[in-house]
């Protein structure tokens, strides 16, 4: 009996090993980003490891508010994520269900359609959208950049939803209309509560997809008052130098939010919330 309880303990312990040292190396660049944010100008270059540096300095970050365009930004970003948040988690969750609940013409095709949109980078996508956007008079406007980041996240999330609601028994929603639920009633009050896993990932996919993307918004958004974060970030760059501790700075303030996110909807990230809820 002892062998294979040590054996046991044995294999704990390498587990939880192998996962402390994949902490470290997730870890490390964000402290490294963080010591750098807080040096004193002349020091950026130091080669020490010293997580709090020595004369560590909050100048960077006063810097960041007084000296640039950050807050403004910063509510480019949080209008535009937020808004796309919304619209990928209204239309994804109400069409998903639609193509697992509904048989129509089209059907099929319109699934693998979306389907063969994921198969190509956004890059290959930004060209001919690009286009259609010059011909709305959409370019250099919140609306446009909206537009191309809801078509970009929404085949992924219709096609999740999709899956998600398959998974949920329709016999919940036919006991629903037995009790005088209506369709639209089984489907807010049954469907979507069981469903809150799928959403939570939605939602996250799309924050995340427009929360940090560069490419796109450099491409439609010339005006400087209209940039959002990444794009404002990369302004600390120039071809002769680079305001590190600046750069630094603001790349730990934009991962709060995304922080507090994941930390604030872990708890529905838990798959399994229809087991038990038909019996026999």
């Amino acid at each position: 009996m002892p062998k294979p309880t040590f054996k046991r303990n044995l294999r704990v312990t390498a587990s939880y090993a192998v996962l402390v040292l994949f902490c470290l190396i997730a870890v490390y660049p964000v402290s490294q980003v963080l010591t750098v944010s807080l040096r004193p100008a002349d020091r950026l270059l130091s080669t020490s490891l010293e997580i709090i540096p020595a004369n560590a300095t909050l100048d960077n970050y006063i810097n960041l508010f007084t000296r640039t365009d950050f807050l403004r930004w910063m509510g480019n970003s949080v209008l535009v994520t937020l808004t796309v948040t919304l619209t990928g988690v209204a239309l994804a969750s109400t069409a998903g269900y639609g193509f697992s609940r509904f048989a129509f013409v089209g059907k099929k095709a319109a699934l693998q359609s979306m389907l063969v949109t994921q198969m190509f980078p956004a890059t290959m996508l930004l060209l001919p959208m690009y286009i259609m956007l010059v011909k709305l008079g959409l370019i250099n406007s919140y609306l446009g950049i909206m537009i191309m980041y809801s078509a970009t996240a929404l085949p992924f999330c219709v096609w999740q939803m999709k899956g998600y609601y398959d998974t949920i028994p329709s016999s919940l929603e036919e006991a629903g209309r037995i009790d005088g639920c209506s369709q639209f009633q089984t489907f807010t009050k049954i469907i979507l509560p069981l469903a809150s896993p799928a959403l939570v990932i939605t939602a996250l996919f799309s924050f995340m997809s427009s929360w940090t993307e560069y490419v796109v918004a450099a491409q439609i958004l010339q005006d400087t008052a209209l940039w959002t974060l990444p794009i404002g970030l990369k302004s600390f760059e120039s071809n002769m130098s680079t305001e590190w501790g600046l750069y630094g700075a603001a790349s730990m303030i934009v991962t709060v939010p995304v922080v507090v996110l994941f930390l604030s909807l872990s708890k529905y990230l838990v798959s399994g919330l229809t087991l038990g809820s038909v019996k026999g």
